[in-house]
């Protein structure tokens, strides 16, 4: 694949900032557009110290089309890989006007300044949200699609907006790729997830627990049909993640077209087994104790992960025990995130 210059929305944060630096191993040049919700300049520092040379990045809000039209104007970008959004599931339910004016809103001014500046070749980070509570497992790219949360029907309108998009104008190159359960950290250590407020997920509390920082973890529901009564997730290594989109860009590359692909490893693990494999890796006992079932919390939840393999040539290289190990790395030398 030629080298392109991308713009990546949302690159400062933990998804985005990991793609970023694989783009840039892949040679690609990068420019970040982030408004800094959910991530810092120090998180962009490490960026470019990963990186070995300092990455652009334009301050400002997805939403605003004169902002856009800007970055597109003295940009002459190939690409772009769109990552910004809200993205927790609880949240979403107390604030849905949010969720829709900035998923929505945010990416329909994106596609339009796209548009205008005949830019069509997106690579946009849904997530198996879409799909809220299947009826069977693994999950497959043509299983059933009916989100619980305003967060998951957010990223459904958007899919369905990029579908449209296509119709309209088949010259599009679109990739829609649903993430599974994104963790660990860049096994370097210097770039990880630092999530504002308390963490909505299970693997970065895990690492608040560990280094003093959380009490304790709240596991909700030993009660479940599974071997050990806890939910069974599918948990991918973020480096995994960011390297499918590295794929997805190269996939896109012969013809137009749009394509969606289930990100996972195609196995589940239960929360226990999560926390017994950080505490392998941390080499420290993690306090936890069992609370009732969260309403919306299905049994067990893995993806179908053939068509990635298929298609993008992608697979999860990284196993739970790797998982942890490169998040405690990261976790043990930042124990306040990315401000020390």
């Amino acid at each position: 694949m030629h080298a392109m210059n991308v713009l990546v929305t949302g690159g400062a944060g933990y998804i985005g900032g990991h793609t970023a630096i694989e783009l840039l191993a892949a040679g690609h040049d990068v420019t970040v557009l982030d408004d800094l919700s959910n991530s810092s300049k120090a998180a962009m520092a490490a960026i470019g110290t990963l990186a070995n040379r300092p990455v652009p990045l334009v301050e400002g809000d997805i939403a605003d089309g004169d902002l856009l039209d800007s970055v597109f104007g003295k940009g002459r970008f190939d690409a772009v890989v769109h990552f910004a959004a809200k993205k927790a599931a609880g949240e979403s339910v107390a604030e849905p006007l949010s969720y829709y004016q900035n998923n929505i809103g945010g990416s329909a001014a994106l596609l339009a300044s796209m548009a205008r500046h005949g830019v069509k070749t997106i690579v946009f980070s849904s997530s198996a949200a879409v799909y809220g509570e299947p009826t069977t497992v693994p999950i497959a790219e043509d299983c059933a699609t009916a989100p619980v949360s305003p967060y998951g029907r957010t990223k459904l309108v958007v899919e369905q907006l990029l579908r449209d998009m296509h119709v309209a104008d088949s010259g599009w190159r679109i990739s829609i790729l649903r993430y599974f359960n994104a963790v660990g950290a860049h096994p370097s250590g210097l770039f990880g997830e630092d999530p504002a407020g308390t963490p909505n997920n299970l693997m970065p509390y895990i690492g608040q627990v560990a280094v003093g920082r959380r009490d304790h973890l709240d596991i909700f529901g030993a009660d479940y049909p599974t071997p050990d009564g806890t939910c069974i997730r599918d948990y991918v290594h973020v480096v995994d993640l960011a390297r499918a989109h590295v794929k997805a860009l190269d996939f896109l590359q012969p013809a137009p077209r749009l394509a969606i692909h289930n990100l996972g490893s195609g196995r589940g693990s239960s929360v226990l087994e999560v926390v017994r494999a950080f505490e392998k890796a941390s080499g420290k006992p993690l306090r936890h104790r069992m609370a009732p079932r969260r309403p919306g919390d299905m049994p067990v939840c893995y993806a179908d992960p053939t068509l990635a393999q298929r298609d993008l040539g992608w697979r999860t290289e990284r196993d739970i025990e790797r998982i942890c190990e490169d998040l405690w790395r990261w976790q043990r030398s930042h124990p306040n995130g990315f401000m020390g």
